[in-house]
C-alpha cells in the first residue's frame, strides 16, 4: 500500500507526460531552416561548379519540390521556411581535417583512388563557423540542411542540443548551448526528391521510436504502424521507409504481391480504428517509385487532434519539432 505522504506529495508533482485530451487541436509546426550548400568550383577554366560539371540537380529545385511534398503529406501541418541559404565554394573538412580538392575528388569519383577515411564531416567545425548553436538558442533557426555530394561525409540526419538522442546517427556531443534540440539534415544534389524523403523518413522513424519508447504492447502505436506482412503475417499496417506492407526485402516497393493491410484504417479512421482491412499491392504506392512510396507512407502518419497515453495524435509535431519529445 503506498505511503500516505508520498500519495499527497504526488498530487503536487508535475506529471512527466501530459494528460490525455480528446479535443486538443493538431498544431502547425513552422520551422526556420538554414541551408548550407557545398558546391565547389571544379573547373577553374570555365567556373563550373561540381553540380553543374556533373549535370547533377539544382539545389533550388530540390528545395522547392521537397518542401512542397512535406507540406502536402502533412496536410499543411509542417511548414518549412528557408531563412538563409549559404553557397560555399569549398569541400567540407573531415573530422581529421582533410579536405578534397577538385582533382582528389574526381580521382575518387573515377575510382582511381579510394575515398578518404574517415569519411565523416567535421560537424563541430560547421557549427562553429556558422554560429549554429547560438542561432538555434536565439530562435533564429530551427534546423540546418546541408547539401553536398557523394563522399561529403554527411549523415542523413543527426541531432544536437540538450537531450539529443539517436536520429539515424549518434547525437552530436557538446551542443547544449543551443538550449533546445535541433536536427542537421544531409542531402545530396546528386540524388533527387525521393532520396531526400528517404533521409527524412529515417529521421521520422528515429523520432517516433523515441516518442513511443515508454509505451508497450498495443499502446505503442508506432510499433503497430510499421508492421508489414513479412514480419507480422496477417497484421500488416503501413510498413517503414524500406518495407512497404508487402515487401519481401529492403527497397522492395514494386512488389505486386497482394496482402491484407490495415493501412486504410490509419488513413481514414485514426485514432478510432474500425477494423478496415483491405487487400493492397504496390499499385497503392507507385509500383516501385521511391518518391511515390515515401509520399504514400508519410500520408498515413496520424495528424489529427487529441492526445492519448501522453502522445499527441498529430505525430508531425514531434517529427518536425524534436524538442517536443519527452525523454
Amino acid at each position: 500500500m503506498p505511503n500516505l505522504l508520498d500519495s499527497i506529495l504526488n498530487l503536487f508533482r508535475p506529471a512527466r507526460f501530459p494528460a490525455d485530451n480528446a479535443t486538443e487541436p493538431a498544431q502547425i509546426t513552422r520551422s526556420k531552416v538554414l541551408v548550407i550548400v557545398y558546391d565547389p568550383v571544379i573547373d577553374t577554366s570555365t567556373g563550373a561548379t561540381l553540380s553543374r560539371k556533373m549535370n547533377w540537380h539544382d539545389t533550388g529545385d530540390l528545395l522547392t519540390h521537397f518542401m512542397a511534398d512535406m507540406l502536402e503529406v502533412s496536410k499543411g501541418l509542417v511548414r518549412y521556411e528557408v531563412v538563409q541559404r549559404i553557397n560555399l565554394n569549398e569541400f567540407p573538412a573531415k573530422v581529421d581535417g582533410f579536405r578534397y580538392t577538385p582533382k582528389s575528388f574526381m580521382d575518387v569519383w573515377n575510382r582511381t583512388t579510394p575515398p578518404h577515411m574517415p569519411q565523416e564531416v567535421d560537424y563541430h567545425a560547421i557549427l562553429k563557423k556558422f554560429n549554429i548553436l547560438q542561432r538555434v538558442a536565439r530562435n533564429e533557426i530551427d534546423e540546418v540542411w546541408l547539401f553536398g555530394f557523394p563522399h561529403a561525409g554527411f549523415y542523413e540526419s543527426i541531432m544536437g542540443g540538450p537531450g539529443a538522442f539517436w536520429c539515424n546517427s549518434k547525437p552530436l556531443t557538446n551542443t547544449a548551448a543551443s538550449k533546445r534540440r535541433f536536427i542537421i539534415m544531409g542531402f545530396s544534389y546528386e540524388r533527387y526528391i525521393g532520396e531526400m524523403m528517404e533521409s527524412y523518413g529515417h529521421r521520422a522513424e528515429s523520432i517516433m521510436e523515441k516518442t513511443f519508447s515508454n509505451l508497450t504492447g498495443e499502446s505503442n502505436l508506432w510499433k503497430r504502424f510499421i508492421r508489414y506482412d513479412k514480419t507480422s503475417p496477417g497484421k500488416s499496417a503501413c510498413g517503414n521507409v524500406h518495407f512497404a506492407p508487402n515487401s519481401q526485402s529492403d527497397y522492395d516497393w514494386g512488389n505486386s504481391l497482394p496482402v491484407q493491410s490495415e493501412c486504410y484504417d490509419w488513413l481514414l479512421n485514426f485514432p478510432n480504428f474500425k477494423g478496415d482491412v483491405r487487400t493492397v499491392t504496390s499499385k497503392e504506392w507507385g509500383e516501385g517509385n521511391i518518391r511515390a512510396h515515401h509520399k504514400w507512407w508519410f500520408n498515413h502518419f496520424p495528424r489529427v487532434g487529441g492526445r492519448r497515453n501522453g502522445v499527441h495524435n498529430n505525430w508531425w509535431q514531434y517529427i518536425a519539432a524534436p524538442q517536443q519529445v519527452i525523454v
